[in-house]
């Protein structure tokens, strides 16, 4: 028999990967040039070129015995001073190898930072809407989520509660810029007002809280928009990055942690999570990607690819009626539902052959999460189902 607390994840399985498994079902029954899925953020725009360029010169160059085995649980010594140098150079910041650990893409980093940071009865506060998944990350390690309601407003954070929701057992802030699902970019000034909250709230309590920084959208930003490089405003900020997106590589499960010298307690958290990459069960990062990523780290997706997407979509919704604040990053948009129930509109797009994800599961119901990383010709193809499905609500 299987362990309780894997029977409520079962039950509670992803909405949106149950949204992809059907939509595969029903590319199998109507031909999938006829399903218009955007449930799910699997880029469909090709990895840059340099990628492959880069996996075949380490392939070519490298000893394979070397290639292919163990290194530092931490990764590359090599690779982590790359990583290390390109932000320097990007952010103005000073980290060297030591603040680098590479991971099995940001959601390994995740589970590896809040292994290594979190006791039983932790507090980690998450801002909706937010990924879901962040309530089984801190559950992996018997911490307890709190979640700051989210401004419809404007979609940045709810300051005032969080403020509020702050207590002597938090110890962990998860922020998520460019968001995912509202493709939303925090501010520099709400940044910089969260941060001096908890600065106010580490005096207040003599505890220290960490800013993780969930970072898998960082690159994808859309007019000029710029987004804060978080170690800037707060010392105790954890950075966790994944190729996923700007390389177009969520398969392959490559990213990374920053782990700051000034943050409190920086080296004893450097050597806990190279421990907690061991014992976890991932060991290390996928050798060859680390070598390969490491070549790529000045390459990018196609933005204007996905820019075109965001306009058109966006543009096509707003003409037909639906209500949708301009993602400013990520490739998602967030579309009030004209019905208080999401779920009923989500199951009448299925009609349609349109796949729609809940703003339920992102702790903001009253929302459906559209993913515009598909094909142009998904788009303009779905138009016509959108437009039934305006007319009928």
């Amino acid at each position: 028999m299987i362990a309780e607390k894997m029977k409520k994840l079962v039950n509670n399985s992803s909405a949106i990967r149950a949204m992809f498994e059907e939509g595969k079902k029903m590319a199998e029954k109507y031909g999938a040039e006829n399903v218009y899925d955007f449930s799910l953020g699997n880029p469909n725009v090709p990895a840059p070129a340099e990628v492959k360029e880069a996996i075949l010169k380490e392939l070519e160059e490298e000893d394979s015995l070397m290639l292919h085995g163990y290194m530092s649980n931490s990764g590359y010594e090599d690779v982590r001073e790359a990583v290390a140098q390109s932000l320097n150079q990007r952010f103005g910041t000073a980290f060297d190898q030591k603040n680098i650990v590479m991971t099995v893409g940001a959601a390994g980093g995740l589970n590896v930072i809040l292994k290594t940071l979190l006791n039983p009865g932790d507090e980690v506060m998450v801002i909706a809407p937010y990924f879901g998944e962040y309530n089984s990350y801190v559950a992996n390690y018997d911490g307890k989520v709190v979640v700051v309601s989210p401004n419809t407003d404007t979609f940045q954070p709810n300051l005032t509660e969080l403020e509020e929701k702050i207590t002597e057992k938090t110890k962990a802030v998860i922020v998520n810029s460019p968001n995912n699902p509202t493709g939303v970019v925090y501010s520099e000034e709400i940044i910089q007002k969260m941060a001096d909250i908890l600065e106010k709230k580490q005096s207040r309590f003599q505890s220290d809280i960490y800013l993780i920084s969930d970072e898998p959208y960082r690159e994808l930003a859309y007019d000029g928009v710029e987004v804060p490089y978080l170690t800037k405003y707060y010392r105790n900020t954890i950075v966790a990055y994944s190729f996923s997106k700007s390389l177009s590589l969520p398969g392959e499960r490559i990213g990374y942690l920053v782990i700051p010298d000034e943050a409190a307690d920086g080296s004893e958290i450097q050597a806990a999570a190279n421990v907690a990459t061991r014992i976890l069960g991932y060991v290390n990062a996928p050798s060859l990607m680390q070598k390969a990523v490491a070549r790529c780290l000045d390459a990018r997706a196609d933005v204007p690819y996905y820019n075109r997407n965001r306009e058109t979509l966006y543009n096509g919704l707003r003409e037909l009626g639906f209500s949708c604040i301009k993602p400013q990053g990520a490739f998602y948009l967030f579309v009030k539902s004209p019905v208080e129930d999401e779920k009923i509109f989500c199951e009448a797009a299925k009609k349609y052959h349109i796949l729609l994800v809940p703003g339920s599961s992102f702790a903001c119901p009253g929302y459906v999460r559209i993913a515009y990383c598909v094909s142009y010709e998904t788009i303009v193809n779905a138009m016509p189902g959108f437009q039934k499905l305006a007319e009928e609500f």
